[in-house]
């Protein structure tokens, strides 16, 4: 068979997928990228998360769908004890963990899946950490690992955990994606049959969806958890993740039918998606920043003056107009201006060629000295087209006699490999997980996170301090304070270079019912139906 005829089959298959969607109950979704996993505590990116804990999975509490407001989930109801360092959650009776061709659950979920999710965090010596040994970024990154000493099973349906020190976020944290519940049984049986790491392969969750099978780069296939204890949630028989790291593929698709919701379309393609008469297309502001990250363990950029000429050298406004093409705005903190506490006082550094060149002279940086680039290789809703800012930063940089080598890999590789280091320079960004500050600094820019999302690798005191201080003080107008000075922090030693906060644009068909733009940049399917 020849590659064409083998192309035009799988199109007649997936369109035969599409004719039959609706009739079936099928709601198809054009993802851009492949999950690095499906254990949502082991990573930090939402293309993951959207297959993993968006899908087969529930947290203790959970955010209300397209609010940054939390709700009982698995919890039906806590209470915090004054000094506000002890939690107790009395859980949700009747919940029942998914059965699948490999797990058949004998119980509901009870206090012992608490104790095995957060356990897994705080001690690394627990016998399933040993057997599938890996890293929790998100739990390390904002200390909860250190900060939860005690997590105790009252009696089958109450859980308490105590707290070091107080955490004002810990509620919202609890919601977040990497705090999943599992269920101990299955890791258990696990365990006893020496196929630990399949809890990132296989996956159990008491979620609306029910794992079926995840062809890489091609699909994640799902049904409908029939026995899912929120009512009204599940409004289809199946949902699929169609792959499609290409966002023009991702539209004609949707134009074609061949899926209902698409993930970051190309700012040049709104217009006419916004007037097609078969789509539409909700927005709101984005809770979201991207940035470039310097390494400043690798030479130059661990002085400063080399962080500030290539800095001012980029030409931001240029930058915002061809990528983002009026889909965003200029980002002159590491916090979006939607983010209480966001620094509004804080202003880029004027560009100015000459005085780079300056800067780079005084540091001793010869002309052509080459660094490498890195670039994504999928879109994010922080930037709709990291090859193109890539391509002319490159040329921004190039004027001042630097030479950057543009470098990218498959999107988990990226991740793996910028954690480790290994990158000079790296187009990333984040979107907020929580609504807190705390999300920005301790994941981003802490000492903790060295290994995790600090892809700077930055680790600096008096900031340091600040993050501690921000978390562990309850009132917000005092937290105000403590995260203005921290974002000064980060525009005075410029760890990153921020470059832009981006509106959110949610292409879908006009069939699709219920789906709800979430506020952290999640692709969930709570609720969504089709007419």
């Amino acid at each position: 068979m020849t590659l064409k005829m083998r192309n035009l089959l799988l199109g007649s298959t997936i369109a035969l997928i599409a004719g039959t969607a609706s009739a079936a109950g099928t709601l198809i979704y054009c993802s851009e990228g492949s999950p690095e996993g499906f254990d949502p505590a082991r990573y930090v990116t939402g293309t993951t998360f959207d297959a993993s804990a968006e899908t087969i999975f529930n947290r203790l509490v959970e955010f209300t769908p397209g609010s940054t407001q939390i709700r009982p989930g698995l919890a039906e109801k806590w209470e915090v004890s004054s000094d506000n360092l002890t939690y107790t959650f009395t859980l949700r009776k009747g919940v029942k963990f998914h059965t699948t061709p490999y797990f058949k659950p004998t119980r509901d979920f009870n206090a012992d899946d608490v104790i095995f999710t957060f356990s897994r965090f705080t001690d690394k010596n627990h016998p399933f950490n040993k057997a599938a040994p890996t890293d929790f970024p998100y739990a390390s990154d904002m200390g909860m690992d250190s900060n939860l000493v005690a997590i105790e099973k009252v009696d089958a349906n109450t859980v308490r955990m105590k707290l070091k020190s107080v955490d004002a976020a810990f509620l919202q944290n609890l919601a977040m994606s990497f705090a999943s519940i599992q269920s101990a049984e299955y890791a258990d049986s696990l365990l006893k049959a020496g196929k630990a790491t399949q809890l990132n392969t296989q996956p159990i969750g008491t979620g609306p969806f029910v794992f079926k099978s995840y062809q890489k780069d091609a699909n994640i296939r799902y049904d409908a958890n029939k026995e899912y204890w929120r009512k009204g949630d599940v409004q289809v028989d199946k949902l699929i993740f169609a792959i499609t790291t290409d966002a023009s593929v991702r539209y004609q698709k949707l134009q074609k039918g061949e899926c209902h919701v698409m993930a970051y379309p190309k700012p040049a393609d709104l217009k006419a998606m916004q007037t097609n008469p078969k789509l539409t297309v909700p927005t709101q502001a984005g809770f979201n920043t991207g940035w470039l990250s310097y390494n400043v363990k690798h030479k130059p950029f661990d002085k400063l003056e080399v962080r500030q000429a290539l800095d001012m050298a980029i030409n931001k406004k240029s930058i915002i107009d061809a990528v983002f093409q009026g889909a965003g705005q200029p980002a002159t903190s590491l916090f979006p201006p939607t983010q209480w506490s966001h620094n509004k006082t804080l202003k880029d550094a004027a560009y100015n060629t000459a005085k780079a060149k300056e800067l780079l002279k005084k540091a001793g940086v010869a002309e052509g000295t080459e660094i490498a680039l890195w670039a994504m290789p999928v879109q994010r809703p922080y930037n709709p087209n990291a090859k193109l800012m890539a391509e002319m930063i490159q040329n921004d940089w190039a004027k001042i006699g630097i030479k950057a080598k543009i470098v990218t890999y498959e999107w988990g590789e990226y991740i793996k490999r910028a954690k480790a280091g290994e990158a000079d320079a790296m187009l990333i960004g984040w979107t907020g997980d929580n609504g807190d500050p705390d999300n920005w600094v301790g994941p981003n820019m802490s000492c903790d996170a060295i290994g995790g999302s600090n892809y700077a690798q930055w680790c600096h005191k008096e900031f340091d301090g600040l993050v501690l201080k921000g978390r562990n003080t309850i009132n917000q107008a005092e937290r105000v304070k403590i995260y203005e000075k921290a974002q000064a922090i980060i525009k005075a030693e410029l760890p990153i270079t921020t470059i832009a906060h981006s509106t959110v644009y949610q292409p879908m068909r006009k069939e699709v019912t219920g789906f709800k733009i979430s506020p952290f940049g999640l692709n969930s399917f709570y609720g969504v139906g089709l007419k």
